[in-house]
């Protein structure tokens, strides 16, 4: 995908994410609207309804005051003898003496007189202690009908005399009415947390797939860099091969150094022929390794040893010319591995052939070893061109190479570390790496020693 079309699938995409969370907006808003409009018109009704309600329980407890005095034949005024506390619970104040069974029809038939079909429970205060000292629960059945929840409430003697005797004042209260309150409506906040959802459930969609799309980008780019690389690398030895077997048709086999010269192209296209045979070794390497077709053949060796010949073969064969230098430190007391000896000879060439061809100066490389935790830790430290930050996390992937522009001046696939870290993860060990621009740098790989070394 090109930086245009990707750029426009990004502006697109946030395009269709405002579209969506505006259309949110305005429809959250209009449902907060209309319920705030449905709760206040409910309110309101709820509102009437308790005054109502209110209204008509003051009436009847008026009513019972009054008829308690009359018949007591106690004159005095009793406006506002009755005060309504809260929505269910009322209080009248008589200053007489007050008997429970005659309260009590009398509540019964002053709620039925004003429909008030609810069930109640009255309470019988002395006023001098302001305590309650007799008091029952009034359910109401049906068609008009009252009657006692506590069937068993007798009068002692001790109360019918204090009843007789002291000033007392009652109470009522409706424990089925409760009251309403905006607290106990919805929350008209909860259409915005619905919101939230929807834009934090949008927004990491949006940046998975754009996260997808760069990988992908990424990936394409990776796979188009391994194409031009591996056509650039079979190239070479192809045209030498063509060109060697060409001079071969053409030579005189009559010249005198007609025989020199068979042999000479003849070791060219020989070499040439390895070369290219070990280039598409290491890609079907790789293709076995994604097909987790990896044949480890478990032998004891000491890695010092294969450290130590790889170090005669690449000054032998590489640094001769370059003047440069590996030097080793073997420091490690238990260097005894049982795992496969091709594999850990692959792994070590492999580092170190990066350490000389990732090199703009006179290659000096230094490979040291010691032991951490019953594993042996080998540290390839060279002076190298180093590897940015930007580009250090990538280099174990498949196909990855730093890029380098349009220069070709090192060859490869991009497959020797990817290659490195998964052998090194199948015989459990790890592998890290540090690197500064410039500098240089520094691979580490960890891996267990033989329970048989000592």
């Amino acid at each position: 995908m090109s930086n245009k079309n990707l750029r426009t699938v990004i502006i697109l995409g946030i395009a269709s994410i405002l579209s969506i969370l505006t259309i949110q907006f305005f429809w959250i808003k209009k449902n907060i609207e209309f319920q705030e409009t449905n709760i206040a018109i409910q309110n309101k009704q709820d509102s009437l309804s308790q005054i109502q309600f209110g209204d008509q329980v003051s009436i009847a407890l008026k009513k019972v005051a009054d008829e308690i005095q009359r018949i007591n034949q106690q004159p005095g005024d009793l406006y506002g003898n009755v005060k309504q506390l809260t929505s269910n619970y009322f209080t009248v104040e008589l200053q007489d003496t007050l008997h429970p069974f005659l309260l009590e029809l009398l509540l019964k038939h002053e709620f039925y007189d004003h429909n008030i079909t609810e069930d109640f429970q009255y309470g019988i205060y002395d006023c001098f202690s302001d305590s309650i000292i007799y008091g029952d629960y009034i359910r109401y059945e049906g068609d008009s009908t009252f009657t006692n929840a506590h069937t068993e409430n007798e009068l002692n003697q001790k109360l019918q005399l204090k009843l007789n005797s002291d000033l007392h004042y009652f109470s009522v209260v409706f424990p089925t009415i409760e009251n309403i309150s905006l607290e106990e409506l919805p929350n008209d906040v909860t259409p915005w947390y619905y919101m939230f959802a929807i834009i934090l459930f949008v927004l990491v969609f949006f940046g998975f797939s754009i996260s997808v799309i760069f990988k992908q980008k990424k990936l394409s780019e990776i796979k188009n860099d391994f194409i031009n690389n591996m056509t650039h690398e079979l190239k070479t030895p192809i045209a030498t091969i063509g060109i060697s077997s060409e001079t071969l048709m053409n030579l005189n086999p009559d010249n005198d150094n007609a025989k020199d010269k068979l042999l000479r192209y003849a070791s060219i296209i020989y070499k040439e022929n390895k070369r290219l045979e070990s280039q598409v070794e290491r890609v079907l390497n790789v293709a076995n390794l994604d097909k987790s077709e990896i044949n480890l053949n478990p032998t004891v060796f000491d890695i010092h040893e294969i450290i130590e010949e790889a170090k005669e073969n690449f000054e032998f064969n590489q640094l001769e010319e370059n003047g440069g230098e590996i030097q080793i430190d073997l420091a490690a007391e238990e260097a005894i591995l049982n795992a496969d000896i091709v594999h850990i000879t692959n792994i070590i060439n492999n580092l170190l052939d990066n350490a000389i061809k990732y090199c703009d100066k006179t290659p000096n490389i230094l490979v040291s070893t010691h032991n951490h935790k019953g594993k042996i830790v080998v540290n390839f430290k060279d002076n190298g061109k180093g590897i940015s930050r930007e580009n250090l996390k990538y280099i174990f992937d498949k196909f990855y190479r730093v890029p380098t522009g349009n220069l070709h001046d090192v060859k490869g696939f991009g497959l020797g570390l990817f290659y490195v870290k998964t052998i090194i993860e199948e015989l459990s060990g790890t592998i890290q790496v540090k690197s500064v621009l410039g500098k240089g740098s520094e691979f580490i790989i960890s891996l267990p020693v033989s329970k048989k070394s000592s």
